[in-house]
């Protein structure tokens, strides 16, 4: 079979599986991670291993497995493949190597083996398909020079932008509520803490439309399915949790989306 069949083979799969995941996580077992750890689906992630090791664990092959993909391409060193490259960087080495070790947790707080496992492996998959269509002839479409200069490129980097900023600056927040020493949960107040429970997550979405508009590909497409199939039932869970944990959480308060959802 060749790359570009794996590829397409891959694409239907990961489209497929989002549909399950989406299903799965929404009614039948939530990631049993962080505040819902406790919950009665526990028992399905299996034992627990250290937070921030997990973390690094299932987030790393959003980095070096995409770069590793990528340089195996004939067009890596093509000028828009390289920016496009950096501005996926941008987001997932911050995510594997700066925020698990940024994000305040508990002393020997673990989170469920399977969720990392279940990362790891599909995070090789998830890099495959976008690192191929960069810099693979066989695979990708070919960015020349000019697709900087393409209202789709320049949308979606704008996007991607918003996304990463609202997504950093939300992290930031949620780790400054706790202060060393400090356990437990408390409410998030300010900025887009008003209007939603979870920013981070919505600046997620938009980095992952930003990047499908970018990139102009199935693959990114598949991608932000799937981070909404993953994501979506996660904010839910964490907004309903908000509401019966606080009796004074604020109603006009939405889940993810200001205004929508």
């Amino acid at each position: 079979m060749s790359a570009a069949q794996w590829h397409e083979g891959l694409l239907i799969g990961y489209f497929a599986g989002s549909l399950f995941v989406f299903s799965s996580l929404m009614f039948v077992a939530k990631a049993a991670y962080g505040r819902h750890k406790g919950d009665k689906t526990a028992w399905w992630w299996g034992p627990g291993v250290p937070t921030r090791w997990a973390w690094v664990v299932m987030e790393a092959p959003s980095a070096l497995g995409f770069a590793a993909i990528y340089f195996m391409g004939d067009r890596a060193l093509a000028p828009v493949p390289l920016i496009l490259l950096a501005m996926w960087q941008a987001h997932y080495f911050h995510r594997s190597f700066v925020y698990p070790f940024f994000r305040r947790v508990k002393p020997g707080d673990t989170t469920p083996l399977l969720v990392p496992l279940l990362a790891f492996c599909t995070n090789i998959g998830v890099s495959f398909l976008n690192a191929a269509i960069l810099s693979w002839s066989q695979i990708g479409q070919g960015y020349e020079l000019s697709w900087l200069a393409d209202p789709r490129f320049l949308i979606g980097a704008a996007i991607f932008a918003t996304g990463w900023r609202i997504n950093r600056k939300a992290d930031a927040m949620l780790a400054a509520l706790r202060k060393p020493g400090e356990t437990g949960y408390k409410v998030p107040r300010g900025w887009l803490y008003e209007r939603i429970s979870c920013p981070n997550y919505f600046g997620e979405f938009l980095v992952w439309t930003g990047w499908a508009i970018a990139t102009w590909s199935t693959a990114g497409a598949v991608f932000l399915l799937w981070t909404l199939a993953n994501l979506m039932p996660r904010a839910l869970e964490n907004h309903r949790w908000y509401r019966r944990t606080f009796a004074d959480y604020p109603v006009q308060r939405r889940a993810v989306i200001p205004g929508l959802i």
